[in-house]
């Protein structure tokens, strides 16, 4: 059974940390609703979900996966690269201790699990304003049995936003934001021009969660 590691959205999530998107009023019921969505649905493709508890002065907290890399034995305790979400991690860790032995990122590494693509036994790393060049090296000699490869790109925060695996060897991205050559020898598949974010895509099994306000991508 697959465990996925939820957090509440707090109630200070219209103060999160923002870099590439004008900051907008964010309505909190919505959001809530559709985190609540997002665990039911994971529930019904068979997760086994575990609930953190709501971390209210943390406006980021929601976005658990920045705190840690799983990897099939291991996983990887981040260092987040804004300072102000480094309390986040240690929860996180605690509920990973119970399935994998624990790797840590050390300063003056600094990564966020957004910037992380596992592709088999290839590691795709983001080059970015949260995911620095010590980190990538650190993690490249804790997963020795992986390549990890890094990335750049550019237009947005982490590299999860600019692609994601949609299968074992497709990629689905904004060639805006990422080139599709990082992605050597695999399926390359390309967001709709008009909905730039349309890369966000999470795989469970055989399903993919994919937001509704892509639909042209998602035909």
């Amino acid at each position: 059974m697959t465990t996925a590691i939820v957090r509440p959205v707090p109630k200070s999530i219209a103060l999160c940390e923002l870099t590439h998107l004008e900051r907008v009023p964010i309505d909190y019921d919505i959001a809530s609703a559709q985190h609540r969505q997002y665990v039911a649905a994971l529930r019904a493709l068979g997760c086994d979900v575990v609930e953190l508890e709501e971390m209210p002065d943390f406006p980021d907290s929601v976005f658990v996966e920045d705190a840690a890399v799983v990897l099939d034995s291991i996983a990887v305790i981040t260092r987040p690269g804004a300072e102000s979400r480094r309390d986040e991690v240690p929860s996180v860790a605690h509920a990973l201790r119970e399935h994998r032995d624990l790797r840590v990122i050390e300063a003056p590494g600094t990564m966020d699990g957004g910037d992380i693509i596992v592709a088999g036994r290839r590691i795709f790393a983001g080059l970015s304003s949260r995911t620095n060049d010590d980190a990538i090296r650190q993690l490249r000699a804790i997963a020795s049995a992986f390549e990890v490869v890094p990335v750049t790109f550019e237009g947005c925060l982490h590299l999860k936003s600019a692609a994601t695996m949609v299968d074992g060897e497709t990629v689905l991205l904004n060639p805006d934001w990422v080139s599709s050559e990082v992605f050597g020898g695999m399926q390359i598949m390309e967001v709709d021009p008009g909905e730039p974010y349309a890369a966000n895509a999470l795989r469970i099994g055989e399903t993919i969660l994919f937001p509704a306000g892509s639909p042209r991508t998602r035909d």
